[in-house]
Formats: structure tokens, sequence, C-alpha cells
């Protein structure tokens, strides 16, 4: 299954090579890149794909099969954040007094015990940066825990990830968007990796 992405307003501003082909067909994809590479904008646009809507300037179509999963769902850690709107809550007592007292990285892991599971088998579930507030051994959880759902839910995961620890398990594919040419990364002037030029 491939999204072959024509035309894309951001991606042509950072002057990717079109048509961008994205090999889907594997159950658990990761799009790693620098910052301003463009991972979260793929995974927004394979969202919009998979639900088969229209963005203006961006024009696409599916090869090898188009994808018709039960559910699509979007999770971005940064908007997506329950702790940032208890108002959601105001119903369930138990489940405010957790957010108020709960970690970030806490109310995250919840996400993945409580809410993820829930969802309708063959769901296909786009992560951006699930690894947000994670400590390292919480994010070989979120691991092991997006592989029982491809096992036991036949869930699809496609993750935009900084995360080594998710970008190197040897069971996912990894798209890295750094192999494009693109305008929006850090320059030269910044200094080698790791350096300041701070004076």
């Amino acid at each position: 299954m491939f999204l072959k992405i024509l035309a894309h307003p951001v991606f042509q501003n950072l002057n990717f090579h079109m048509p961008l082909i994205v090999d889907l067909s594997h159950p658990v994809v990761m799009l790693e890149g620098e910052n301003g590479s463009g991972k979260s904008t793929l995974l927004h646009s394979i969202y919009y794909a998979l639900k088969g809507e229209q963005v203006p300037g961006f024009v696409y179509r599916w090869e090898g099969g188009e994808p018709n999963p039960p559910k699509s769902f979007l999770f971005d850690a940064e908007s997506h954040n329950p702790r940032m709107q208890l108002d959601f809550f105001k119903d369930d007592p138990k489940m405010t007094e957790f957010l108020q007292m709960a970690s970030h990285g806490q109310v995250m892991l919840a996400m993945f015990q409580d809410n993820f599971p829930g969802l309708p088998d063959g769901t296909v579930l786009l992560l951006d940066e699930p690894e947000m507030a994670l400590s390292q051994s919480n994010q070989r959880r979120i691991l092991k825990m997006l592989f029982e759902l491809v096992e036991k839910k036949k869930f699809r995961i496609i993750c935009a990830t900084h995360s080594p620890i998710l970008i190197n398990a040897p069971e996912t594919y990894v798209i890295n968007l750094d192999r494009h040419i693109n305008r929006n990364v850090a320059d030269s002037s910044l200094g080698i990796q790791g350096a300041s030029t701070i004076q």
C-alpha cells in the first residue's frame, strides 16, 4: 500500500521532490527526521488521505490497494494532553483527580493502557511524538504496547518521532525525511552537531 503525494504546498515549499511515495505496507511505520523536516505534516497528510479528505493543494492517490480502515485516529501528544482539557472530565471525579495528580508522562501511559486498546480492531493509529514526557524505560513500554495493538487488535501504527528507542527497534519500518532536499532544517551556521555558537 503506497501513498503517492503528487502535490502538497508544504512539501513543495520545503523543496521535496514530487511525487513523494510513502510505503505504508508495514504494520509499524516510524517517520524520523530533523525538526522542520516535515514529519508532522506528512503524518497529518496520511491521516487526511486515509479519511479520503480533499485538502487545498494536497493531491494524492493510493497505489497497491486503497486502505479501508474502520477508524483512523490521530493523536498529537502536545495538543491532546488531557491535563489541559479538564472540562471534558468534569463528570468523572476519579479521572479529574488522576489528571491533577499525575505527571505528564503518567497521563501519556494511561492513554496507551486505557484509551487506545478501546479503539476498533483494525484501526490505523497515527501518533505525533508519543514519547513526549516519557522516560527511556517508558518509551520501551509504549513500544511493546504498540506491537501488542498490532498483534491483538490488528492495528496499523504510523508514528512521527525523535525517539531512538522507537526508531531503532528492529520490527519498525523507518521513513527518514532527512534524505529529501529540505530548506527548513537547521543549517551549518549553527555549528557542528552538539556545538554551541552562543557568545
